[in-house]
């Protein structure tokens, strides 16, 4: 048994006075709300771009002569500034995970910090696949459902607010999708579940998975499917990466954090 005083410890195991974890803490938010305005300052200049390409998969499919419209007389303004303020939030994702890894390492075994932070790194990863996945494959077979199937003299004129919340929330929807791998791993890591427990759940998961398609989708079979088959796959892909996990992991415990 170790008699090291707390003093002779390294500093990352020292333990901080309370308002010292407080000051972190505020020193971290500080660095993230920075993080995401220089972001947003090097975007704003290019919101109207942006917003165009964002739109592209539906003006693309509108008909000749038809073009989106602005109800709100502050839409063109503001609709832009949200898809930049956005954008910059994603775009300082991972500033922001490394300063949250920064916070709670100090107080992670070592174990926990080679785990943690590969967990992090694949999580950015996987949130942007599933934008770039709605962008570049959902967007346009849902959109070319709309509005082919539209009433017969029916003038298609979408709204430039609507159309960003709408995306949005789909990007928002297949982000958080695709982290189903790390969180499956993260239950079997923890030990709430094992991998066999979870492939004997296949069925009311596949079930799930259209549940929340249903959900977060609009009413159609399209886009809900192709939230709703992506899920149960990555499932799938999260029970493998569980099955390798739990098959590298000492038998005898924790490896030595010395």
């Amino acid at each position: 048994m170790s008699s090291a005083s707390p003093g002779n410890l390294p500093p990352e195991q020292q333990e901080m006075p309370l308002i010292e974890h407080l000051l972190e803490l505020r020193n971290r938010l500080l660095k993230m709300v920075l993080a995401v305005l220089v972001c947003f300052a090097a975007i704003y200049p290019f919101a109207n771009e942006l917003y165009l390409l964002l739109s592209q998969p539906l003006r693309e499919l509108l008909p000749v002569g038809q073009m989106m419209i602005a109800t709100d007389i502050t839409s063109p303004f503001f609709a832009p500034l949200k898809l930049a303020l956005v954008l910059a939030v994603f775009a300082a994702i991972p500033v922001i995970l490394y300063q949250i890894w920064s916070f709670i390492a100090p107080g992670l075994y070592a174990h926990e910090k080679k785990l943690a932070f590969p967990l992090l790194f694949t999580s950015v990863i996987l949130f942007y696949l599933g934008a770039a996945f709605a962008y570049f494959v959902v967007f346009p077979l849902v959109f070319g459902f709309f509005t082919a199937i539209g009433p017969e003299g029916i003038v298609e004129l979408p709204d430039i607010a609507s159309y960003l919340n709408f995306v949005l929330k789909m990007f928002f929807a297949f982000g958080v999708a695709f982290e189903i791998p790390i969180a499956t791993i993260l239950l079997i890591l923890s030990g709430a579940t094992t991998p066999k427990d979870l492939a004997a759940k296949r069925p009311y998961i596949v079930v799930g998975c259209f549940v929340i398609g249903m959900l977060l989708t609009p009413p159609d079979i399209i886009s809900q499917t192709l939230l709703a088959v992506p899920m149960w796959l990555l499932f799938e892909l999260g029970i493998l990466f569980g099955y390798l996990a739990v098959r590298h992991r000492p038998d005898d415990g924790y490896p030595d954090d010395a």
